[in-house]
């Protein structure tokens, strides 16, 4: 009876012993843990990065890296993504331009769908169509009777080519006629300081924008979401400046490369989930002028498919095309 309760508990043992180095192993993460952006760093995308990642490494233990990668309407950060180790020690924060590059550019090494992994939502914004000072229009209206009376005499600016504030003024153009003139910037950033600066006349810009109309550098003259901004309530919604049709907010999402596992990928969520739920985390998004939300992995899955035909169907209809 001793020997054989001697050799179960060596047996025992052993199992143990030889099941720590693959409990350990199947820790996540033991790494640090990289964030890739696809535009330059100043932008509501690396606010929105450097937010999460903070918490995150409070929640992992394990520092959370944010990496710019701007350039080429957003795919050449989309692309280093894609092409990463699916083992979530990648991931990518991603918005309206990875579906709307998708749908633009015909020879990328990615899927703009299939080949990532949805991970979570993390946040939603409008757009404000936003003018410089010096341009002779206080409405959408009247800003859609300058460009009809002076083709081609406004210029307006986007984070790039393929980026959401891109196909934002596109879709603007399409629905109301008005003859602009595309100029891109790598990034949000320098984009509104173009604006402010003069350099071009009009931007769909995101929620950094409202420092820079505080500062009266720029004029707002509507909001892309349904309801007016608690900063500038005088803005009103593109519905009430006379465009119902017109629907685009400016959105924010995590995901991974394609075929990070299942079990990685609902860590990794739980987490986002957790950062959002903090309060400093869901102060600093509220600032900057977002609203901090988290998803299921097969929710965002569900986003992706529905925004990426959307958006196709917007630029086919609106005929946009790379420059």
């Amino acid at each position: 009876m001793t020997t054989s309760i001697r050799v179960g508990g060596l047996l025992l043992a052993g199992l143990l012993c030889a099941a720590a180095p693959a409990a350990r192993a199947q820790e996540f993460p033991d790494k640090p843990v990289r964030i890739i952006i696809p535009f330059a760093a100043g932008g509501s995308a690396d606010v929105q990065a450097r937010s999460i990642g903070q918490r995150l490494n409070e929640i992992w233990g394990q520092p959370v890296i944010v990496q710019p990668k701007p350039g080429a309407g957003t795919t050449i950060g989309a692309a280093y993504a894609a092409s990463q180790p699916a083992d979530g020690y990648t991931l990518y924060l991603a918005g309206a331009s990875l579906l709307i590059s998708g749908n633009l550019y015909k020879t990328l090494s990615y899927h703009a769908v299939k080949s990532f992994t949805p991970i979570s939502m993390v946040a939603d914004s409008p757009y404000y169509l936003v003018v410089h000072p010096s341009v002779p229009a206080n409405t959408v209206k009247e800003l859609i009777e300058l460009a009809k009376s002076q083709p081609k005499s406004l210029t307006y600016a986007s984070a790039g080519v393929g980026s959401g504030s891109h196909l934002a003024a596109e879709l603007f153009r399409m629905l109301t006629g008005a003859d602009i003139v595309h100029v891109p910037y790598q990034g949000q950033q320098p984009a509104l300081v173009a604006l402010a600066g003069g350099e071009v006349k009009m931007l769909f810009a995101d929620v950094v924008a409202i420092t820079f109309m505080q500062a009266g550098k720029m004029k707002g003259l509507a909001i892309t979401s349904d309801q007016r901004s608690a900063a500038f309530p005088n803005i009103p919604t593109m519905a009430e400046a006379g465009l119902p049709a017109y629907h685009m907010t400016n959105w924010g999402a995590i995901l991974a490369p394609a075929g990070v596992p299942r079990k990685i990928v609902r860590q990794i969520n739980s987490a986002i989930v957790d950062a959002l739920k903090n309060a400093e985390v869901r102060q600093r998004f509220s600032a900057a002028g977002f609203e901090a939300m988290s998803s299921t992995p097969e929710a965002l899955g569900r986003l992706l498919a529905a925004e990426y035909a959307k958006y196709g169907k917007i630029i086919a209809e609106s005929g946009m095309k790379i420059e």
